[in-house]
């Protein structure tokens, strides 16, 4: 069952990161201070969901008003295949339409075969006519990848 995503998630969501093999997780990005703050500017438009009593898929989404991102979409991989990557962006677009976004966007690192494989499914568009520049403002906020 898809639902919105709320702080109370947040062991079980980032136990869920944490169980994905190569997933990027940010030292200060990624905490609970921070996830909190993200889901009180984004109430309504992170999504968990949760089978047989647990969480086994996750999607934090926010908007700036005009566009919307995802990030951290995973599913547990014993629970891949089964539709509820597409279920939780389905819900998520939805949630951002009722909030009169019209456009989402999400960056996936080259080596996620299984994302890139994913979002290709899903028809989203790979674009090439654009760079992705990045500015780092903490040092402190490092990317710690899963083994």
């Amino acid at each position: 069952m898809v639902r919105i995503m709320t702080i109370e998630d947040y062991d079980q969501v980032y136990a869920l990161w944490n169980s994905i093999h190569g997933f990027g997780l940010r030292t200060l990005d990624d905490s609970r201070e921070a996830i909190d703050i993200f889901l009180k500017r984004n109430p309504t438009t992170s999504a968990v969901d949760v089978e047989d009593g647990k969480i086994v898929g996750a999607i934090l989404c926010g908007h700036d008003g005009r566009r919307a991102c995802f990030y951290h979409v995973c599913v547990n991989e014993q629970y891949r295949m089964h539709g509820i990557g597409k279920k939780m962006v389905n819900f998520c677009c939805m949630q951002l339409k009722k909030e009169k976004i019209n456009k989402v966007c999400l960056n996936a690192f080259v080596t996620n075969e299984v994302g890139n494989k994913f979002w290709k499914k899903m028809n989203w568009t790979l674009r090439d006519d654009m760079n992705y520049y990045d500015f780092v403002l903490n040092d402190e906020n490092k990317t710690v990848f899963v083994p």
